[in-house]
Formats: C-alpha cells, sequence, structure tokens
C-alpha cells in the first residue's frame, strides 16, 4: 500500500466507511452472538457507480468489514452514534500523520480529533479477530482502561493489494501542543530515538530518553497515582491472559506555561476543532476518565480557566505543572513463534531480560515495575496523617512503660490478690511476676506445655476483668503516675505472653479507645 496515493486511500476508506455503517443501521439491534465475531461482509465500490453505491474518482476497489455488529455494539457502549461516527471520519478530508515506529504503519487522524485509523499487517488484523471475544468479555466488565478502544476493522481490496486498517481511539488531541512525547516499554536496549527521529519538529523519545530527561519520574497526588496504578495493572493482566507483549505506553505531556501554551494552542487549533469540542462524543475516551472517570479532574494543579481536554495533572521533578495524556498501544503483537525466536537471538547477544520481546509475563511485570518506580511517583503529604502521630506516640509511650512497670505493679499487687481471688492458677501467675518486679529480666520457672495453655487462657479472660475493675475502682490511677500510661505486664515462662495496656492522658482527650499489644 505504500505505492497506493495517499489520497486515494483516504478516499476509499471514508466511502467504504460510510456505505457500510450507513448500510448497518438498517438492521435491527440485538444481542452479539459468538458467530459474529467471525463474520465479515465485502462490498464491490465501482468508480462508475450501482444501484447500491455512489460513484467516485478513485480506483475500483472492494471494501470488507469484519464483525460489523460486535464493532457496532462497541461504538454504543463507547456512547458514539452511527450519525456522529460517519460525520467524524466522513464529513472532512483525513490528516496523515508521521509514524516513529519501525512497522511502516500509516496513520491518520480524523479533523475533530476524535479518531486514529491505522493500517496494520494481515498477521494483526488476524489476531485482533480472534482477540474479539475477550475483548468482548474485558469491556463489559470494565469500560475504563487505558487499552486500546477499537470502533471498526476493515481491507480495502485495491489492484491486487489488500489495506487492513483499525479505527481506535486517539491518545494524544492535537489541540494542545506535546512538549515531549514518549514511547515507553520498560526495556532498556536500543530504547533512545534514533538522530533521524529526533530532527523531527514532534519527535517521540524512548526509554532511555525519558530516564536521561526526567530521571526524577512525574509526580501524582495520592488518590490519581494509585488510580493510574491499578488500571494499568488491571490492563496488563489481560494483555498477559492474551499472551500479548512488546506493547507500549504512550506518554504525552503538555507544560501548563501560559506563554508556550498560548503558543502550542494557536498553531493547533483550526475551525473544525472549535466546533467539536463544543462536546464530548466519545464516553471514556480522555485519560482522566480511562483511570478513575468523570469529576475528578486535578483542582489542585490546573486552574479553572484551564481547558485540561481530559489530561492527568501532574507534577515534573522541577516543579513544573503537567498535563498527561496516556494510552497503551500496539497491543495486537502476540508471543508466536517468530517472537520468540526475536528473544532467543537476543537474549544470546544482549542481557535477555532488558530486549523488548519476551514472554508475556515477564513482559508484564517488567513494564509495571518501571511504571511503578521510574514514571509515576506519589507526592508525600507534607504533614504526618494523625493515625501515624498516634502510631508514634505509643512507639514512644511503650519505652516508657517499661520503665516505670516495676512501679505501677506494685500499686496494682493488693487490688489485684482481691480481685483474682477465685483464679488460683493466675494469682500464683501474679505473685511470681509481681515479686520478681525489680528483675524484669528473670522470668519464672517454665510450666508444662499443658499449664500454659490452661494458664494463656485464664490470662486472656481475666486480664479484661482487670483493666475493667481497675479503671472502675480506680479513676485516679493516671493522675498517680504523673501523665505516663498505665502498663500490666505478665510473663508465661516458655509461652512468653506479654500484655501491655497503654494510654496516655493527652490522648485520653480525643480517643476513648486503649491500645493493647500482645506478644506471643
Amino acid at each position: 500500500f505504500t505505492q497506493t496515493a495517499s489520497s486515494a486511500i483516504k478516499g476509499a476508506i471514508q466511502l467504504g466507511i460510510g456505505y457500510t455503517v450507513g448500510n448497518l443501521t438498517s438492521k435491527p439491534d440485538r444481542d452479539v452472538l459468538m458467530q459474529d465475531f467471525y463474520v465479515v461482509e465485502s462490498v464491490f465500490l465501482p468508480s462508475e457507480g450501482s444501484n447500491l453505491t455512489p460513484a467516485h474518482h478513485y480506483p475500483d476497489f472492494r471494501f470488507k468489514t469484519y464483525a460489523p455488529l460486535a464493532f457496532r455494539y462497541f461504538r454504543e457502549l463507547f456512547g458514539i452514534k452511527p450519525d456522529d461516527y460517519l460525520y467524524s471520519i466522513c464529513s472532512e478530508p483525513l490528516i496523515e500523520l508521521s509514524n516513529p515506529g519501525a512497522s511502516g504503519s500509516l496513520f491518520f487522524v480524523t479533523s475533530g480529533d476524535e479518531f486514529i485509523i491505522k493500517t496494520v499487517q494481515h498477521k494483526e488484523a488476524e489476531f485482533l479477530q480472534k482477540l474479539l471475544p475477550g475483548y468482548y468479555m474485558n469491556l463489559n466488565q470494565n469500560p475504563r482502561t487505558l487499552l486500546p478502544k477499537f470502533y471498526g476493522l476493515y481491507c480495502v481490496q485495491s489492484g491486487g493489494i489488500n489495506i487492513r486498517i483499525v479505527v481506535m481511539n486517539n491518545v494524544l488531541p492535537r489541540a494542545l501542543k506535546m512538549h515531549f512525547t514518549y514511547d515507553l516499554k520498560g526495556s532498556t536496549y536500543k530504547r533512545r530515538a534514533s538522530r533521524k527521529e529526533r530532527e523531527k519538529s514532534n519527535p517521540t523519545f524512548k526509554d532511555l530518553d525519558f530516564l536521561q530527561d526526567m530521571h526524577e519520574g512525574l509526580y501524582f497526588d495520592s488518590e490519581t497515582h494509585s488510580a493510574l496504578m491499578k488500571t494499568l495493572q488491571r490492563d496488563c493482566r489481560v494483555l498477559e491472559s492474551f499472551k500479548i507483549m512488546d506493547y507500549s505506553l504512550l506518554l504525552g505531556i503538555h507544560i501548563l506555561n501560559s506563554n508556550m501554551k498560548e503558543k502550542g494552542g494557536e498553531c493547533s487549533w483550526s475551525a473544525s476543532d472549535a466546533k467539536r469540542h463544543g462536546g464530548q462524543k466519545v464516553l471514556y475516551s480522555t485519560a482522566m476518565e480511562s483511570i478513575q472517570g468523570p469529576g475528578k479532574s486535578g483542582d489542585s494543579i490546573t486552574t479553572e480557566t484551564t481547558n485540561t481536554m481530559g489530561g492527568i495533572p501532574a507534577k515534573s521533578h522541577k516543579g513544573e505543572k503537567l498535563l498527561l495524556f496516556m494510552g497503551i498501544i500496539d497491543i495486537l503483537q502476540s508471543y508466536r513463534l517468530m517472537k520468540k525466536l526475536e528473544h532467543s537471538w537476543k537474549a544470546l547477544v544482549y542481557d535477555g531480560d532488558t530486549v523488548s520481546v519476551h514472554r508475556p509475563s515477564f513482559y508484564a511485570d517488567r513494564f509495571l515495575k518501571f511504571m511503578n518506580a521510574r514514571v509515576f511517583k506519589k507526592v508525600q503529604a507534607l504533614k504526618p496523617s494523625p493515625s501515624k502521630k498516634r502510631c508514634n506516640s505509643i512507639t514512644a509511650l511503650k519505652a516508657a512503660s517499661q520503665e516505670i512497670v516495676c512501679a505501677v505493679s506494685q500499686e496494682w499487687k493488693d487490688e489485684k490478690h482481691g480481685i483474682l481471688a477465685e483464679g488460683q492458677s493466675y494469682a500464683s501467675l501474679d505473685e511470681e511476676v509481681l515479686g520478681s518486679c525489680r528483675r524484669p529480666d528473670l522470668v519464672p520457672s517454665t510450666p508444662s506445655l499443658f499449664e500454659a495453655a490452661s494458664l494463656a487462657t485464664t490470662l486472656s479472660s481475666s486480664s479484661l476483668n482487670v483493666d475493667e475493675h481497675c479503671q472502675r475502682d480506680q479513676p485516679t490511677l493516671y493522675s498517680s503516675s504523673k501523665g505516663l500510661p498505665s502498663s500490666s505486664t505478665f510473663t508465661l515462662g516458655d509461652s512468653a505472653i506479654y500484655l501491655t495496656s497503654e494510654q496516655s492522658t493527652l490522648e485520653m482527650e480525643n480517643d476513648n479507645a486503649s491500645v493493647l499489644d500482645v506478644y506471643l
């Protein structure tokens, strides 16, 4: 298809999609059946036209539509109406984009910035068709995903040439200038942009370039970071289950700087863009919607006057305010024989764990580890949370309680003898422990295993009675300890049961619950 004129390809795509989608509206809605995923419809469009097809000035061609009913369901799932789909693709000429990848695919974007049309190889189209039942199940369970959203799979046959195309969501909007664009796989072998790519006006950099430019990573608030990583983990597990590898995270970074934003916006906007962005047509299409849904746009980073276009707010290590646009791309690479041979050959020459081609499970784990450790990071809170304060205070109180355990135990001694008269085994244990309070490092004589079990049962039931009774009969216990925590300690031979009940008077004002730590 590289020898075919680009204008002829774009015209044939628009004519074919216009005919098939329009013809599909006459078919009644029904549930998607298993055989619907494998249906292929074909129509011949001669240049002079026919009773069913319009005349055109392109060479004669045949247009095939794969799984039309299944893709109609996908479009409905994402809120795409047939009229909007046709208007976006067929109303104005498609815009061709440059391709930084090695696949040689052609990329077209619709004038409304909504859809990307990409040419795919025969094996990729065949793999996507086999993938559709599982893809259907995954979208039903979770429409919020960073995986590509496929809206149609078609084939243009002209002059003995087959041009297969897939219609997908557009990850990077043209209305905002992307100051940096990265294609990240999590591998380091030859993952640096070529000299030819760097000379382009909007180059796409790779993993080693990101580690050099953004060595500290990108920072998110805790909620956004958690939602993003959960989405990536879920998507990678889906891809692993399909035995898919060699995919990438396409990451576009827009710096929220007024001067650069105005320049980038003015050169990117067109009249059609201004009309289009009056209302969004596709659900779950933006990066923010893909990870956590609408209504949670980072107000803490962006201002009210900023149109985020669905980008995810973040900050760089320099403190710059950023908008991130991202999506997982190139998922139509299965770990088949050729990929296995490619990995084996590269692993002989280089470190096998650094090359991009790898078995799906290892690839997913390496991809997630790279994203979590090197790319996406969580902003640390400046003030510790109240729960952390409480944990720190309890840790400090434990040390203090060890110093006064003898004194407090002596005060409790007489009271406990009266309370625990009926529990002889517990009382005898109490006398041994309290008698050795001056030497807490000494352990009483070791009872048998059966005795230890019975004593542990008695201890667990009796210790609650001690606390309740002491708090009821001795309300001035905390004041007599001069603000220090109360503590009761019991040691039980080899079973080493150690109970402490701690609480400071400072925390009593805010929290009525005591903390009971049990060390076995």
